[in-house]
């Protein structure tokens, strides 16, 4: 059997993301990554073509299970009211999240950083949409440290304006209003499979860490769908809104 490295992984993702291959519908086993930190190694490798990081994605499927993250590259990173391009995802798979803005970097280092020094690093609390997007056929249809290899599905991040109080907003009981084309979808409080995401912030911190990335000072977070996912078309208007935190527009083209 011939040896499958992780770079016949990225070289396959990074083909697919210039168009010089064909999105697969199913990949073969020997193309899965054997551990989570071979994924991490994948998204290393893509990420080398995809420019400079300006922010993380973390999430985790249970307030105590293992998070897993995915660098958000600044090409992919808007501000409110955006106009997202037409040919920038090919899935559009809609999700209300929170985002917290790191003031202070948080770089590599021998110790451990603890909750009040990741906590204190924090400047501002944001609103914000992502779209999901994939490099396979389909939406969740791989193993899922394939979905991991491929920047945990990331497609764009477009987050609103800050608040600089955010200690006082917990979001686990946080209202979250998501519409689209000005119609109210999702309309409830909390939401978010991980919990409390100050708890994947710390973790994102001592992962970024030991691998020697670090935090940068600037660099945005966000924690999650507070919503679920909702797939949407061309020409659509989208907005979450998280009162009190305040609310993000785009427009996906």
């Amino acid at each position: 059997m011939q040896t499958v490295t992780s770079s016949d992984v990225a070289h396959l993702l990074q083909s697919v993301r210039n168009g010089t291959a064909t999105p697969p519908a199913r990949v073969p086993d020997n193309l899965i990554p054997r551990s989570i930190e071979e994924a991490y190694a994948i998204q290393d490798e893509v990420g080398r073509h995809l420019g400079p990081v300006a922010g993380w994605k973390v999430g985790s499927e249970t307030p105590e299970s293992e998070p897993f993250c995915a660098p958000i590259h600044a090409a992919t990173l808007f501000g409110d009211d955006a106009v997202i391009p037409a040919d920038l995802c090919r899935h559009r798979g809609v999700e209300a999240e929170i985002v917290y803005r790191f003031d202070r970097a948080l770089p590599p280092r021998a110790g451990e950083w603890t909750r009040d020094e990741v906590l204190d690093a924090i400047g501002t609390i944001h609103p914000a949409i992502e779209i999901l997007d994939t490099r396979f056929e389909k939406p969740g249809s791989q193993h899922k440290l394939l979905h991991t290899a491929d920047q945990q599905s990331h497609g764009a991040l477009i987050v609103g304006h800050g608040v600089t109080q955010w200690r006082k907003f917990t979001p686990v009981t946080q209202r979250v209003i998501l519409s689209i084309n000005k119609r109210n979808v999702v309309e409830h409080i909390g939401g978010n499979s991980a919990g409390d995401p100050l708890r994947l912030l710390v973790w994102l911190a001592n992962h970024a860490s030991r691998r020697k990335i670090g935090i940068s000072a600037g660099s945005v977070v966000t924690t999650g769908s507070t919503t679920g996912t909702i797939f949407v078309g061309h020409d659509t208007e989208i907005e979450a809104d998280f009162p009190g935190i305040g609310s993000v527009h785009a427009h996906l083209s």
